[in-house]
């Protein structure tokens, strides 16, 4: 129930999903408690403050998924209107923590081990959640569950270590998705990881619209290890 994407959100009603589920509580509900009801495993829910800030109705939905079963809810600090745009509001997140007895996961613009203590003691949550701000370089999460919580501290790969990690994603995608389709899903994760890397502007669009074959010798120069062949 967080995502925003229009094409996502645009169906009202029964057809209702992501975060235009925010605006059919009713309807969400059904889905929660028919979700709790068909599984043995933990359900948690994700969501936003609300559709806009005419509508901030997460406290409510999160009390009723509580009674229907979730047993975790993480709350993007932003309403659905809102996209992406201005700054997540921790402090609503804790009106959520305060209204349930369930973990509660903060999340929206925790980008490092700052970011995430803040929005923990802002939010009054039981940890947070990191998305947009693990783009390009996954690593982050381990670097930040050490800091708060002393866990082993990740190795971050650089140089061939970080070519070898990014071909071995690429590969991983097309052999999942196949060779058109991984294609594509591939394109948003090597420009992310080009844009941590620095990446020459030439080099990363010949990366991001060549053939596959080609973008596996490509890698190596795209992260500054050598010239392609």
């Amino acid at each position: 129930m967080g995502c925003p994407a229009k094409k996502v959100t645009r169906a009202r009603g029964a057809g209702a999903s992501g975060s235009a589920l925010m605006r059919e509580p009713d309807h969400a509900l059904r889905l929660i408690e028919a979700v709790a009801g068909a599984v043995d495993v933990p359900v948690t829910l994700k969501m936003r403050l609300g559709w806009d800030h005419a509508s901030l109705n997460a406290a409510e939905i999160a009390r009723r998924a509580e009674g229907a079963g979730v047993a975790m809810i993480t709350v993007h600090g932003r309403t659905r209107c809102q996209f992406y745009e201005g700054c997540a509001d921790w402090a609503a997140i804790a009106e959520i923590s305060q209204a349930v007895n369930l973990p509660v996961i903060a999340n929206g613009d925790i980008v490092d081990a700052g970011s995430a203590r803040r929005a923990r003691a802002g939010a009054r949550a039981a940890g947070v959640m990191i998305g947009r701000g693990a783009r390009g370089r996954p690593w982050v999460l381990a670097q930040v569950a050490a800091a708060l919580y002393g866990t082993p501290a990740p190795v971050v790969p650089r140089g061939a270590a970080l070519a070898e990690m990014v071909a071995g994603h690429y590969e991983a995608m097309l052999g999942f998705y196949g060779a058109e389709l991984g294609g594509r899903v591939a394109r948003k994760h090597l420009g992310w990881y080009m844009d941590h890397a620095g990446t020459p502007a030439h080099l990363r669009r010949a990366v991001l619209t060549a053939a596959p074959a080609r973008v596996a010798r490509l890698l190596p120069e795209a992260f500054g290890l050598r010239c392609a062949a």
